[in-house]
């Protein structure tokens, strides 16, 4: 064996060799979430790997989660998913997933998604319809809206058990950040910054 084989065979695995020692690690939701997932659940069963919830419709602008917190048993194994129902003129604000990849796929009507990329601001959208799939780098700022005639609805997938969200309306006006520094940032002016924090909740 030469010493290039050697170096080749003591290379450390890729992280997500390493990520799974055992088959499954289904959450114990009642131990607190940490970087690294849940605590295993002791005692499982064939319902820790079932989920009905995306079943039933949403109120129509609303995002039902499959996620760790609701679906423990895809704790650990990089994955989770959602249904989104959107009613009619009816969209998801502009958001980011902090911890995942997201897989959007048309299952009814038709929907306008689109996402910006971090380095150049370019705007990447599309119309899809039903069939259709469509995918949302980690991290980058992307949104859903319903542009045509009926009810749209999707599947979504997750590359992560716990994607994160954040939107980014609520983000700068939803909180307790001083309108002076809103301001600062956004380039917005005193009045159009307080009518906002009004209608989202604000204050500061």
């Amino acid at each position: 064996m030469d010493n290039a084989a050697v170096l080749v065979s003591f290379l450390p695995l890729p992280f997500s060799a390493l990520a799974l020692t055992q088959d499954f690690c289904v959450a114990d939701l009642a131990c607190p979430d940490t970087p690294a997932g849940y605590p295993c659940k002791k005692g499982v069963g064939a319902d820790d790997f079932y989920y009905h919830g995306l079943a039933a419709a949403g109120n129509t602008n609303n995002l039902i989660k499959a996620f760790v917190g609701q679906f423990p048993g895809v704790n650990g194994l990089g994955i989770s998913a959602a249904r989104l129902d959107i009613a009619v003129g009816g969209l998801v604000r502009l958001h980011t997933h902090p911890a995942a990849s997201e897989l959007l796929f048309v299952t009814e009507g038709t929907i306008l998604a689109g996402f910006i990329s971090s380095s150049s601001n370019t705007v990447y959208t599309k119309t899809l319809y039903k069939g259709d799939i469509m995918v949302f780098p980690q991290g980058l700022l992307h949104y859903q809206y319903n542009g045509g005639s009926s009810p749209a609805v999707a599947l979504v997938a997750f590359s992560g058990p716990n994607p994160g969200l954040q939107i980014t309306d609520y983000a700068l006006f939803a909180n307790n950040l001083p309108s002076a520094v809103v301001e600062t940032v956004t380039f917005l002016d005193d009045a159009q910054v307080k009518k906002l924090k009004s209608v989202l909740g604000g204050t500061g």
